[in-house]
């Protein structure tokens, strides 16, 4: 039955999903309830994050805009931009293709069998870049502590991250602790946790806290921030791979100009049309 609305596609990156919407043609007016309303996965369509595309303004393919579920706008999505990249570089038929957002152009490239890769830019290790509320010389120990988890090391890849490291990420709750950490004051602007175990020198278990949304089975920034703090640790080399709930994806954090590179798989689970009163 036909049913005016706003057409949508569903994707995801390991699990990490997302609504997708064209406001290129013309422009979409969503506001954070409305936002919140489509990802509600009872009542909307669901989703952890909403990707806006829209025209871009600096000779890039398009402008990625980011809702998290709960309304709020973000700058950064490394699962996100590769959903909006394969997109794009299927739409264009381009090698290559370049991705604007609030934190910077992003490149992005197909890497075969489904897979994209993305160039997060550099990571952000100075205390006002993650950023902290004040100064921290050492941004490789965070004075922050919640329940088991202690001494994170602070990345910023567009959006902020705590990375805590144990020896066993499976058994920490960070269903409990996840919150508490998001809304510590060490963090104006909030902060995504990751707990991660060094698993090899190449391959980190890793499972994550999104900020504004909660547990979810993958996270592209998140997986970077986590290579990065590894590496400053001296625990891992910098090309690993970051096993996720939903799966693994591949980091590489890059000695000649301090970019990361995210490379996995992206899908699309389906197309539809949201309901107007979803809009508001």
């Amino acid at each position: 039955m036909a049913m005016s609305g706003l057409p949508f596609l569903k994707m995801h990156g390991l699990g990490n999903d997302f609504v997708v919407l064209d406001a290129r043609a013309r422009a979409i007016a969503l506001g954070p309830e409305a936002a919140r309303r489509i990802a509600d996965r009872r009542t909307g369509v669901g989703c952890d994050q909403l990707l806006i595309l829209e025209p871009a303004r600096n000779g890039a393919a398009a402008r990625m805009t980011i809702r998290n579920a709960d309304g709020g706008e973000v700058s950064a999505c490394g699962n996100g931009a590769r959903c909006i990249a394969s997109l794009l570089l299927n739409e264009t038929g381009a090698p290559s293709i370049a991705i604007e957002t609030a934190a910077g152009p992003i490149r992005a490239a197909a890497r075969g069998g489904g897979r994209v890769e993305v160039d997060m830019g550099p990571a952000l290790l100075g205390w006002r870049e993650i950023p902290l509320a004040r100064e921290i010389a050492d941004t490789t120990h965070l004075p922050l502590s919640a329940g088991p988890l202690s001494d994170p090391a602070g990345v910023g890849m567009g959006n902020p991250h705590a990375v805590f490291f144990v020896p066993d990420a499976q058994a920490v709750e960070i269903e409990r602790w996840g919150p508490e950490i998001e809304h510590h004051p060490l963090f104006p602007e909030r902060t995504n946790v990751e707990v991660c175990t060094v698993l090899a020198r190449d391959r980190i278990r890793m499972r994550v806290w999104e900020r504004g949304v909660g547990v979810t089975r993958a996270c592209g920034s998140g997986a970077c921030a986590s290579l990065v703090a590894a590496v400053r640790r001296g625990l891992a080399d910098r090309k690993a791979e970051l096993i996720l709930d939903g799966g693994s994806l591949e980091i590489e954090w890059r000695a000649a100009d301090g970019h990361v590179l995210l490379t996995g798989p992206v899908a699309t689970s389906f197309s539809g049309t949201i309901d107007p009163s979803l809009l508001g």
